[in-house]
């Protein structure tokens, strides 16, 4: 399945662009970005279906203003990349527990819980 979605229109394979949902109650038809996720009763309508859109008589048309949709620029993926760069450096001082270096102590289903083996022993005090 592809990840475009397409304008529902019959016979239509143009790329959605705009979200039509009618809201009943105030007779009004609402025109707007594409919605995030398909919705079982509103409509995705390409850029030409959306310019003819012409509401039921006696119901209002209200169009939502669109934001252009630029690409994103040299400086915004390269500030991505070093904002992740950052990200997967380790903190100095901070020590990682190896993985599989644990003792079960207890299973349910699949699932198994671990306690970590202390990398010091604990001296026990009078409140133990």
């Amino acid at each position: 399945m592809s990840p475009v979605r397409i304008c529902s229109r019959t016979a239509c394979k143009a790329p959605a662009v705009f979200t039509l949902t009618y809201v009943y109650r105030d007779s009004t038809a609402v025109l707007g970005p594409l919605a995030t996720y398909a919705e079982p009763h509103c409509y995705d309508l390409c850029a030409e279906h959306s310019e003819r859109l012409t509401a039921p008589m006696g119901w209002e048309l209200v169009r939502l203003p669109v934001e252009e949709q630029t690409e994103p620029s040299a400086d915004d993926l390269e500030a991505l990349a070093d904002a992740v760069r950052e990200a997967a450096k380790p903190v100095p001082g901070t020590r990682h527990e190896p993985v599989g270096q644990g003792t079960e102590i207890g299973r349910r289903g699949h699932l198994r819980v671990l306690r970590s083996e202390p990398s010091e022993p604990r001296q026990k005090t009078g409140q133990d």
